[in-house]
């Protein structure tokens, strides 16, 4: 047996299960599930329309580069997006099943576990990427994002020997849970890093499409990298999604983009994986990505759940809109894993204790004492479920 798998922690789900089967609700409230950040919008009619209009893509074989129309779509998507010259379909972008498994094979192709890899992650995390880096046979190195701090990473805290042996770095912009957008002053510090110290950057934007202001989305990587003239994205790959922002996380559908000969030996990986996108998928997303109409009415829908339920719980658990994704990270008066399980038994709503999202790093857990809510159900379960919080909160 692989031996780093006694490595990995539980997931966090797992651990809210055990949380909430101690503590069982017993007072006959409707559930109300704030814990996950999976999707429920409805998917759009023309996204199903396009998969069942092409099931005879279910008759052959995939090609693990996908399809040359999904692949030219993605590149200007990202040229319209991003405001940068068109990737290369060719060698610049390649599909994916969903950002989850490409961000951990990813790690998989770029870690030399021969060298006493670091992988440098943000702290609270996606679990990803802490599982990626212990299979990968490398340490995982957390850098806190706190409030202190308007939850920006403190980079400046990593030792220059972490530095020295760090392969691969984990970003999220805007971050998870914080909803925190790098600027551009940010990534340059990165990129000069990445050319100091070598590594690769992998940057997480499945959130990068659900945001507040339609004339001022968030900078994305590739844009940042091309302001710097690192017009070929030397180390630099971009992890994106159709979960998020077109309500579709059972397609399990993505792309990864930038540096073309990363590129290149991440597909000769993913041949040997397995990982090919059905054709039927490719179809549906080849669509997705061409249609921006349903991305607006998708972020109008966040926008007004932000509206009516941040005020709701600003004053008591220090509730703000964030720079853009689906996640309010409020302050709890005392352990965030007893507010939870409190909250599941008295109130039956369902939160993430914050802590089950970071590790203890430099001194402290920066999870401790906050709880991540998931704005992904109607308007009206939200607001009865943060009105139940807000409720809890006030009788303290």
């Amino acid at each position: 047996m692989n031996r780093d798998l006694e490595r990995l922690q539980p997931y966090p789900f797992e651990k809210l299960r055990a949380l909430h089967a101690a503590a069982p609700h017993t007072g006959g409230l409707r559930a109300v599930n704030l814990s996950i950040g999976e999707p429920k919008h409805p998917t759009p009619t023309f996204i199903r329309e396009a998969l069942s209009a092409n099931l005879d893509g279910l008759s052959a074989y995939p090609p693990t580069i996908g399809s040359l129309a999904l692949r030219e779509a993605i590149a200007d998507w990202l040229a319209a997006r991003f405001a940068v010259p068109r990737p290369d379909p060719a060698r610049q972008v390649l599909p994916v099943n969903g950002s989850r498994e490409a961000l951990f094979a990813f790690a998989q192709v770029v870690l030399d576990r021969t060298a006493s890899p670091v992988v440098v992650c943000p702290n609270p995390f996606y679990q990803i990427y802490e599982g990626a880096a212990l299979l990968g046979g490398a340490e995982p190195w957390f850098v806190n994002s706190v409030a202190e701090n308007d939850f920006r990473i403190d980079y400046a805290s990593v030792p220059e020997s972490v530095w020295a042996r760090t392969q691969l770095l984990f970003v999220c912009s805007p971050g998870n849970p914080t909803g925190k957008v790098m600027t551009q002053s940010e990534w340059s510090h990165l990129f000069e890093l990445s050319d100091r110290y070598g590594f690769t950057i992998a940057a997480d934007e499945c959130y990068s499409e659900i945001h507040f202001d339609e004339a001022h989305p968030p900078l994305g990587a590739l844009r940042a990298a091309q302001v710097c003239g690192r017009t070929d994205y030397t180390r630099l790959v971009v992890f994106s999604s159709l979960s998020k922002r077109s309500n579709v996380p059972g397609m399990r559908s993505g792309f990864v983009a930038g540096d073309a000969q990363l590129m290149q030996r991440f597909l000769l990986y993913r041949t040997y994986h397995g990982s090919a996108m059905s054709p039927v998928v490719q179809a549906a997303s080849a669509a997705a990505w061409r249609d921006e109409a349903h991305a607006a009415e998708n972020r109008r829908l966040y926008a007004a759940k932000f509206a009516s339920t941040v005020p709701l719980v600003a004053a008591t658990l220090g509730a703000y809109q964030p720079d853009g994704g689906f996640y309010l990270w409020l302050n709890t008066p005392f352990s965030d894993v007893d507010f939870a399980r409190r909250l599941h038994a008295e109130c039956h709503v369902d939160v993430l204790p914050g802590s089950y999202l970071a590790r203890p790093a430099g001194g402290i857990n920066p999870g401790e004492n906050r709880i991540r809510i998931a704005l992904v159900a109607s308007e009206a379960e939200c607001v009865e479920g943060v009105t139940r919080i807000a409720r809890f909160a006030e009788s303290l």
